[in-house]
């Protein structure tokens, strides 16, 4: 098991550097009566550093449509400085669903298209290696927890295309409220950090500051003590939630099971997500 990229380590704020991948095909009805129901696709947006996700709905794999879902999610989540993205070798010979991508990848009018987008915003696109779908395995699993939440609430039914959109919505709440670790080791306090947390907390503009983590809080001064404890809260994002990243469960020794007081997160299938 090799190390994660630095992409995942480095301090940053949600969504500087983002995955991006495709959800579905998936319905919805035709807006003309007695029409089959029409093909639409999730483009799934995934941070590096925190796991926030955010879902669009596209009505189809043309390159109008993704540079339009790619504009609102800048303008809901703020500029990405980087975004990775499938090759699009991986879905050569894959399932029927994905040969449509396919298509659209290998276009060399969606390429230049793409390209001409970011380099406006100063956006760096850049790929995985080909035919290694292993290297997305962050987006793969958002669009599998996606998939999960879509099928298990539609089930066989068929949706409005605004219904839809809101369906959407709900569950991109689902997926930023899963839980990344406890707030705290007590046993009676089960808070516990989600990547919804760190969504909303974007600076409009950054600047290196001094590290201030080593001076006695009461000494600074309030514009300092706020800079203090957001570094405070990073350093601990790093050392508390990056280590659990980084385990090898495979080569570990054996740990003791359960005890009492432990935290613990109990599964039901009977309950509704969220």
């Amino acid at each position: 098991m090799a190390d994660l990229p630095a992409d995942r380590l480095d301090t940053s704020y949600p969504f500087m550097v983002t995955g991006v991948d495709y959800c579905g095909p998936f319905y919805y009805k035709n807006e003309v009566r007695n029409r089959p129901p029409v093909k639409c696709y999730i483009s799934l947006f995934i941070c590096f550093a925190t796991k926030a996700v955010h879902l669009e709905l596209v009505k189809d794999l043309s390159t109008i449509s993704f540079l339009n879902a790619l504009e609102r999610f800048i303008l809901t989540r703020s500029r990405p400085s980087r975004i990775w993205s499938d090759n699009a070798t991986n879905f050569v010979g894959a399932k029927n669903e994905l040969a449509d991508l396919s298509r659209l990848f290998l276009s060399d009018e969606h390429v230049k298209a793409v390209n001409e987008f970011c380099l406006s915003d100063s956006i760096e696109w850049l790929f995985i290696p080909p035919r290694s779908p292993h290297f997305g395995g962050l987006w793969e699993a958002a669009v599998k927890t996606a998939k999960h939440h879509f099928y298990r609430s539609v089930g066989s039914s068929i949706l409005d295309f605004d219904s839809l959109r809101t369906l959407v919505c709900h569950i991109t709440a689902i997926i930023n409220s899963r839980p990344l670790l406890p707030l705290s080791e007590h046993p009676g306090d089960l808070d516990v950090l989600t990547p919804a947390h760190f969504l909303g907390t974007a600076p409009t503009s950054s600047y290196i500051e001094p590290d201030l983590r080593q001076l006695n809080f009461n000494r600074l001064n309030y514009f300092q003590r706020v800079t203090y404890l957001q570094q405070v809260f990073w350093a601990r994002w790093r050392e508390e939630y990056l280590t659990l990243l980084q385990q090898r469960s495979k080569w570990r020794t054996p740990q003791p099971g359960l005890s009492i007081n432990d935290v613990v997160l109990v599964k039901d299938e009977n309950l509704p997500p969220l």
